[in-house]
């Protein structure tokens, strides 16, 4: 069996399940029988604070499983267990779970990124821009054109 997991399309429930077999690209949320609303989440926990991980011998298993492993509390206590595939997909869902109970992302990508970004801010305000105002607020979105009929199209 499988379980899968993923946000409806509002970002006000999850929808999750187990399937019988490996799914194929993207499963319809209405094809998963639980629901679970955010506004009942409490808590995202990782690592040696799952409930997965603290169960006997759990912690006897490889570092990796261990770093890769969070849950979702709700209710007083009731959980959902997940153990992500990768640490790319380990930080997308727990920076994407934080982010919608309005706390902090903390994920090492997470982290990476805002160093990016703020290393770009800096770059740009040491360049000698000859007096050359850097606006605060982007420019406007300019209107779509009339039709495409510059499109190119491969076939």
């Amino acid at each position: 069996k499988f379980w899968y997991c993923r946000l409806s399309p509002n970002h006000k429930v999850l929808h999750y399940g187990d399937l019988e077999e490996s799914p194929q690209g993207e499963v319809p949320h209405d094809s998963l029988q639980d629901k679970l609303p955010v506004a009942d989440i409490k808590a995202v926990v990782t690592g040696k604070d799952c409930p997965h991980m603290k169960e006997k011998g759990a912690l006897k298993q490889n570092k990796e499983v261990l770093e890769l492993a969070f849950s979702v509390l709700y209710e007083s206590d009731e959980y959902l267990n997940f153990i992500a595939p990768d640490k790319h997909e380990y930080c997308v869902w727990t920076d994407g779970l934080n982010a919608l109970l309005g706390k902090e992302m903390t994920s090492e990508f997470t982290r990476s990124d805002m160093d990016t970004l703020l290393n770009m801010e800096m770059k740009l305000r040491l360049l000698d821009l000859e007096n050359i105002q850097i606006p605060d607020v982007p420019p406007p979105i300019p209107k779509e054109p009339s039709n495409y009929d510059f499109v190119y199209d491969c076939n």
